[in-house]
């Protein structure tokens, strides 16, 4: 199954209108009074807990008893006491402050302050829902909770049926504590509304990579923005934001996002005494291999050396190996079992140093840990300081050296210009989202989208493509994301698959053994047409098929995840409409552009300055070293007196017969953007699927200005009347009235709906 969080899965099929009817029902007259004055009473349960001094007694207690450490550290005891006095809250802590300690001790603490306070719900003490972007990291969270007797759980679509029906019963029985899942989880109708009828209410939310919500921090996530308004719908009591990373004017926006009061906002300077911040300028990238060498002999002990690219850790990781050093590449691109191999052994000592991209780090909590090297340039400050935040934990000393060259940015900037597309994409790809069929829908009906297929053929790369869709939903209010699904669902026969045909008594199960058709080895079955053919919701259909999964009747494999979007005002329909509409999106993704390579700029400007590492970065993050203080003493521009000197990028003018070639190579002529992309190397869908990276061309001048580039290219599309010369089919389906599901006591109404480098 997928990590996205599609709708055809835990909570899910949660019948909204059922719910609130159920809910009402089962109120006894005692119970009715009190949710008729929930607020007062909730008002009265955080008031009565008011006491500081009993409140911090505890959690110092629980901090003790149940996770084993003696005392607080930083900012910890005040995030703690803030959120246990019912107050929003934002902690800004490095990389190993102990941050999750700030949400998982009220967690706890909740349950015992209720019984003393007489404040308690008559249906149990709530949960606490902790939103996260990391899968691997939830799933971490909640073994270590487990292990320490703290019911916790996560949500993702990974789970068995077997697993789902668990954590439903748990919530429904109100024994969970700590509740785990992603962002995108909250585009989930079901789940949104059951946790308005969680027993005991939401008493916390606690963000985690809070500054994803913002759209000047490093990482923005659209479906972050999201949060505040499922806190808001679910009523939580309060929430907590914690981050690692936020400057100022990211921490205003979490702030103003999650009505953060600025008394309640916690910080801890990144500075760390023991660390000793160097850095070196080459002329060359293959200046920087005797440089590392020569480091790696002096300097013993866990090395992560940090890269951009998968192949370069490879790369890397074999010159490495070559030189007498043992060391292993890390990425996403290795299979599970390897990256939890390599990541075991590092822990355990036994592999020293680890060339990694920025998928190694997350959630390690190595304490010995005595280089951190920057064989690339960071992409922002945030990202720089949360790796080196990983060395000398432990208080020993540690290094974090910088190799720094002007091809450097070469690799950057093609990053960076990868996520702007054309304005013609843009256009192309509105004009296919509201056709004239989703135009004529009445307000509230839905449609889906295919977004792989909107990515390949309108080239426009999966993070930007989704911050564009949330833009139209947050930003412009046109439409509203609901419960993805998949389209496409087949399965193989085991050898229990004839008995089950016999046996099979539900009206669900007997219609995907009557309509799926086999293929060569698998069968195939249209799951939407198979519900309307039986009058059945479609979620029932897809229930029993994760149900003779589990039976092992048969192999399930799902792909093709279709979002879901509901209409919430009409839609531009005229071409004067949707020109202005693309004038402002391509202005905000142009804006994006800007800011991704002015973040690169800030990480040379901080490693080549005439200032303290050090005091560079605590500035970076709106904060200072101790006492007052301007230098570390210890860091390359204190050591040397002197600001490290980057020598200057070699200008080359355009070469024209470069030009030429790619004119010559590739035939495109809609899309000046596009030939510049090749001609600096920069992938996209298109690229991709046009095989335009294969060719002899592809990356011919990357050393070359991009706006010069472009500039060239716009002349030789000009020149040809910029004919268009993709090939597009429909994508875009409204949804017929047939194909939604019916109000079930187990499927979602109609109306509202049926996972690095």
């Amino acid at each position: 199954m997928s990590d996205y969080d599609s709708g055809d899965d835990l909570l899910a099929d949660v019948n909204v209108d059922s719910l609130v009817a159920t809910s009402k029902r089962a109120r006894s007259e005692d119970e009715d009074e009190y949710h008729q004055g929930e607020q007062k009473q909730v008002c009265k349960r955080i008031k009565s807990q008011g006491n500081d001094a009993h409140h911090m007694a505890l959690a110092h207690q629980i901090l003790k008893e149940r996770f084993g450490y003696g005392n607080f550290r930083h900012e910890q005891r005040s995030a703690i006491q803030s959120v246990l006095r019912g107050e929003n809250t934002l902690v800004i802590f490095p990389t190993g402050a102990g941050k999750s300690l700030c949400y998982q001790i009220p967690a706890i603490a909740f349950e015992e302050l209720d019984a003393e306070s007489g404040g308690g719900r008559p249906d149990g003490s709530g949960i606490t829902i902790v939103v996260s972007p990391l899968i691997a990291l939830m799933k971490d969270q909640v073994d270590f909770l487990k292990l320490k007797g703290i019911p916790a759980e996560c949500i993702d679509s990974t789970k068995t049926y077997e697993q789902q029906q668990e954590t439903k019963a748990a919530l429904r029985e109100g024994r969970l504590r700590l509740l785990y899942c992603a962002p995108e989880r909250l585009n989930n109708e079901g789940f949104v509304e059951s946790m308005k009828y969680v027993p005991g209410g939401i008493r916390l939310i606690a963000v985690d990579e809070a500054h994803c919500i913002s759209e000047w921090g490093h990482s923005f996530r659209p479906d972050y923005l999201k949060v505040a308004r499922f806190a808001e719908e679910i009523k939580a009591e309060r929430v907590i934001c914690l981050t690692a990373t936020a400057t100022p004017r990211v921490a205003d926006d979490v702030c103003e996002a999650f009505n953060i009061k600025e008394s309640n906002v916690y910080r801890t300077s990144p500075y760390r005494p023991n660390l000793q911040l160097l850095a070196e300028s080459v002329e060359t990238k293959q200046d920087k291999y005797p440089r590392l060498f020569n480091f790696l002999h002096t300097y013993r002990g866990s090395t992560l050396v940090y890269v951009t690219l998968q192949k370069q850790a490879e790369a890397l990781a074999d010159d490495l190996q070559d030189q007498g050093f043992n060391a292993v590449a890390f990425h996403a691109g290795l299979k599970s079992e390897e990256k939890a191999r390599i990541q075991d052994k590092f822990m355990a000592s036994e592999i020293p140093i680890v060339v990694a991209t920025i998928a190694f780090g997350m959630g390690i909590d190595k304490p010995d840990i005595r280089n951190i090297i920057h064989f690339d340039l960071s992409s922002t400050i945030e990202e720089y300081s949360q790796q080196i935040g990983r060395a000398g934990r432990d208080g020993l000393e540690s290094h974090c050296i910088f190799y720094i060259c002007p091809e450097d940015f070469y690799l950057r900037e093609n990053f960076a210009r990868g996520d702007l597309p054309s304005r013609d994409s843009l256009r192309g790809l509105l004009k296919e989202v509201f056709t004239q069929e989703v135009i004529d829908s009445t307000r509230g009906e839905g449609f889906k989208i295919n977004q792989y297929q909107l990515s390949q053929d309108y080239d426009i790369r999966p993070s930007p493509l989704s911050i564009l869709l949330a833009t139209l939903e947050l930003r412009f209010g046109l439409i509203r994301a609901i419960t993805p699904e998949y389209s496409s669902y087949k399965y193989e026969a085991t050898s229990k698959y004839g008995y089950f045909t016999k046996i099979e008594k539900t009206l669900a199960g007997k219609a995907i053994f009557n309509n799926a058709k086999k293929a060569v080895k698998l069968y195939d079955i249209d799951v939407t047409a198979t519900a309307r053919a039986i009058g059945m919701p479609r979620n029932d259909i897809v229930r029993r098929l994760n149900e003779l999964n589990d039976m092992g009747a048969l192999v399930l494999k799902v792909s093709g995840v279709q979002n879901r979007y509901r209409i919430l005002k009409p839609l531009p329909q005229t071409d004067e409409e949707i020109d202005d509409l693309v004038d402002k999106l391509y202005a905000d993704m142009e804006s994006r552009e800007t800011d991704a390579l002015n973040r690169v700029q800030r990480v040379a400007d901080l490693i080549t300055g005439s200032k303290c590492f050090a005091h560079a970065l605590a500035q970076h993050f709106g904060m200072g070293l101790p006492d007052g203080k301007t230098s570390c003493g210890h860091c390359t521009y204190c050591l040397t007196g002197k600001p490290v000197v980057l020598p200057p990028k070699p200008h080359r003018p355009v070469d024209i017969s470069g030009i030429n070639k790619i004119l010559d190579a590739c035939d495109v002529r809609d899309d000046p953007r596009f030939l510049a992309r090749v001609a600096f190397g920069i992938k996209s869908p298109r690229v991709t699927r046009l095989k335009l990276d294969k060719i002899r061309e592809f990356a011919s001048l990357e050393d070359h200005d991009f706006d010069s580039l472009l500039k060239e290219f716009t002349r030789a599309c000009d020149a040809a009347g910029r004919e268009p010369n993709m090939q597009r089919e429909p994508l875009v389906k409204r949804e017929s009235k047939s194909a939604r599901r019916s109000p079930t006591k187990r499927g979602l109404d109609a109306k509202r709906g049926s996972s690095s480098s």
